[in-house]
Order: C-alpha cells, then sequence, then structure tokens
C-alpha cells in the first residue's frame, strides 16, 4: 500500500477541489460522501473541515453524523452493554438514514433532510427541523462501518488506523468495540474499497491515497 505524506490543510483542499466537481453516479443533484472511519479516528473532523472548504468555494454542504442515528438505547443494549454483534450490526438505524437522509437525496427526491433523529445522552428524540440542501449540494456523512451498508455513495474516504493507534486512541471503557472494526476489514477491506484512503496513525503527519 503505497501512501503519500501530507499535510491536513493540503488534503482538506484536494478533497475539497474533488468534491467541487463531482457528480453523480445516478444522476441526482445531491453528491453523497462518506467520510468512513472509527470514532478514534475522528471522521467528524474532516466533515466539518471540509464544509467550511466547500463553502469558501462556494457549493453549499450539509454535514450528518451516523451518532445522530443511532438506536433508542432500549434497542441497541438489548442484549448488554457491550455485546459486539450488536454494536456491529444494530446500534445505527440505517432504515432512518435511507428514508430521512439518502431517499430525498436520490434522483427524484426533495433535497428536505433530517439531520439527526435520536440524541443518545438522553435517549430522546432529537427533535431537529428538516435542511433543504439545495441542488448541488453535498451530504458529508460521517461515522464508522459506513462502508458495509451499500449506501450509494458518490465518493468514499476512509481514515485508517492501525491496530495499536486505534487501541491507543479509543477510549479505555469502549476497547470492547475493537474487534468489530477488525471484522469490519475482514469483511469489508474498506482500506482497498475506499474512493480516498486517509492514513492517520499520527495526527500531525498524515498520508493518503486519492
Amino acid at each position: 500500500m503505497r501512501l503519500e505524506a501530507i499535510t491536513w490543510d493540503r488534503l482538506v483542499d484536494l478533497l475539497a477541489e474533488r468534491l467541487l466537481e463531482l457528480e453523480t453516479a445516478d444522476g441526482a443533484p445531491w453528491p453523497r460522501v462518506a467520510l468512513d472511519g472509527a470514532p478514534a479516528a475522528r471522521p467528524g473532523d474532516l466533515a466539518e473541515r471540509l464544509a467550511e472548504a466547500l463553502r469558501a468555494g462556494g457549493r453549499p454542504s450539509l454535514v450528518v453524523g451516523t451518532d445522530g442515528f443511532l438506536r433508542p438505547a432500549s434497542v441497541r443494549l438489548e442484549y448488554g452493554h457491550q455485546d459486539l454483534e450488536s454494536y456491529y450490526g444494530g446500534w445505527y438505524d440505517t432504515g432512518a438514514l435511507w428514508r430521512e437522509v439518502f431517499d430525498p437525496l436520490g434522483p427524484g427526491g426533495s433535497g428536505r433532510v433530517l439531520p439527526d433523529l435520536w440524541d443518545p445522552a438522553t435517549d430522546r428524540a432529537t427533535r431537529s427541523p428538516y435542511v433543504q440542501l439545495p441542488p448541488g449540494g453535498v451530504l458529508l456523512l460521517h461515522g464508522p462501518l459506513l462502508l458495509r451498508h451499500w449506501f450509494p455513495f458518490d465518493l468514499s474516504v476512509h481514515l485508517l488506523l492501525s491496530t495499536g493507534a486505534l487501541r491507543r486512541r479509543t477510549p479505555e471503557a469502549e476497547h470492547w468495540t475493537l474487534p468489530a472494526f477488525e471484522r469490519y476489514e475482514e469483511e469489508t477491506d474498506p482500506a482497498a474499497t475506499a474512493d480516498v484512503l486517509v492514513r492517520a496513525d499520527d495526527p500531525r503527519r498524515p498520508a493518503w491515497r486519492g
């Protein structure tokens, strides 16, 4: 795997340039982009920086995090607080993501997106208002395990951490989730399937292939 050293600023600039010209594969007016990575890789930070760069380039965007589409605690914790199978396949409400995010941004969609649905801290609906994304606006969806769901992304970026870096940067209370990312690598191989790969073991010195 050949990767090129880069700075975060330069990476954001290059990705933003690509997104400014990105067209959809299915003819929808809204390009859909994945920022995929374990929480320790902080894909949301990259999504926010890209949104700022797109705004400066005159292209609207909407940042959506999958942590806003967690299932209620009664569902995701049905088999305990550290059930690996539930975390891997059942914590995130993919049906709601299709209904509230991807369908409205697909061909013939309305562009009217719900940015989040459920607050895991309060375990209640967020009641956030819908956001109207104008034609040409870019969806920046960030979160873990994204590339195993067959979402219709027009560009995917995977933030890769080595096993050691993932363990170091994941809070100890969440170490029980680590086997889920090993399984993800084995079953989905996001480093090979993503359009853009960013290695972020050292947060000060990323490297990329894109």
